[in-house]
């Protein structure tokens, strides 16, 4: 199922291999834990630039992770230097 703000899939389905590239431009984020705070970025930024040309729904995956990704680091530095920052764009779940 495609989200709110992914396009329509077109064309065949996305084959197992894409849609684990898919998932990794997400999990990729994890590397944050080996390199504090930007490497959330590179993660999703690595597999966009490796796969872009391949897929575009690995490319369409990984910058949706990246673009929440570079969110989440804003919040961080912003909130490191006192500031009170909210996510432009977030469900609001817990008030």
């Amino acid at each position: 199922m495609d989200g709110p703000n992914l396009p329509a899939a077109s064309g065949p389905a996305p084959t197992e291999s894409e849609r684990t590239w898919g998932m990794l431009a997400h999990l990729s984020a994890l590397a944050g834990l080996v390199v504090p705070l930007v490497g959330i970025v590179l993660g999703p930024l690595a597999v966009w630039l490796v796969k872009r040309e391949e897929s575009e729904f690995v490319a369409g995956h990984a910058k949706e992770a990246l673009n929440f990704n570079i969110s989440v680091l804003i919040g961080a530095i912003k909130a490191s230097e006192g500031h009170t920052y909210r996510y432009p764009f977030a469900l609001r779940l817990v008030n």
